[in-house]
């Protein structure tokens, strides 16, 4: 067998933002507030729910993962960005390139996984409500929390070994602000149309499936609710949740769930779902629930006590 006259190349530059320095500092300085709110909405979200005892259910147990996941999510890919604002070569090493895309793709699937599982949560609690604390039980809980860990594990897995297995020789330009399977793959010195397939099939059938699943339950929820008063208290109880899932897999099943051919706005819906939405869902959350903010303002209430024990 003759050996390939291919060298792999060794560092990928990603995409700029903006081509002038002004913006890119005023860009800067937005997705750092941005990065900052959701490392501290989230932090807040998981410190309430550890602390507070009357939190200790399995909806506030999801949302606490949720909201690590959320924090995981973020700094995937928000620190690589931020220093890329301020960096006159948007530059990254394959092998960090691959561990980007692989913790990527570990923690979106999980996250979609979790988001079913809260789903189901809230079918159990509307439709079976005398049940509840039987079923969703706290070893439930916790296997399926790691059911949703392990899916999004295997899922990346397969994800970065079919990309790493490509041979990269030529143009190392990535169309994107980090890395991901669409346009790193684009860079592949061989025809990839069947690796497009079997990555489509996989990214595009778990959020496309992930959320037909959701959908499901929620009008299964309503359906089964008789009353228009309970319908009405339903919907408030799963409204936060519906947000979050249409803002997190909307942009997924748009980028994923289609062959790999590029649009001008693919760059802008990256950065919805791996920027803005994790900040998002913290607020949405708070903002929506009153049990997590009455746990917030007990909870602020106990440090400034705390803080008046200390002696000066």
């Amino acid at each position: 067998m003759k050996p390939r006259n291919q060298t792999r190349i060794n560092e990928f530059l990603l995409a700029a933002i903006s081509p002038t320095w002004q913006s890119q500092a005023t860009l800067f300085a937005i997705f750092l507030l941005v990065y900052a709110v959701t490392l501290v909405g989230n932090t807040l979200i998981i410190l309430t729910v550890g602390s507070d005892p009357r939190l200790r259910t399995p909806m506030y147990f999801l949302l606490g993962n949720l909201s690590f996941l959320d924090l995981c999510y973020s700094t995937v890919t928000a620190p690589k960005m931020l220093m890329d604002f301020l960096a006159t070569k948007r530059s990254i090493s394959f092998d960090a390139c691959m561990t980007q895309l692989f913790f990527l793709h570990f923690v979106g699937a999980a996250e979609m996984f979790l988001l079913t599982v809260m789903a189901y949560d809230r079918y159990v609690a509307i439709c079976k409500p005398l049940h509840y604390p039987a079923i969703m039980n706290r070893q439930l809980c916790s296997w399926l929390v790691a059911a949703s860990w392990t899916g999004g594990f295997i899922h990346s897995t397969v994800q970065t070994i079919l990309t790493m297995r490509l041979p990269f020789c030529g143009p190392n330009h990535v169309d994107n602000f980090f890395c991901d399977v669409p346009p790193v793959i684009k860079l592949a010195c061989t025809d990839t149309y069947v690796i497009e397939l079997l990555m489509v099939s996989n990214s595009g059938l778990i959020s496309t499936s992930s959320f037909i699943i959701l959908v499901i339950s929620y009008a299964t929820i309503l359906v089964r609710i008789r009353s228009p008063e309970g319908r009405r208290k339903a919907l408030n109880v799963c409204a936060s949740h519906l947000t979050v899932v249409t803002l997190f897999f909307g942009p997924c099943i748009f980028i994923y769930a289609r062959p790999f051919s590029t649009f001008s706005v693919d760059k802008l819906v990256s950065l919805l779902y791996n920027i803005i939405t994790p900040m998002l869902n913290p607020l949405i959350y708070t903002l929506r629930n009153k049990d997590v903010k009455s746990a917030m303002a007990r909870l602020r209430s106990k440090e400034t006590a705390s803080e008046k024990k200390l002696p000066l």
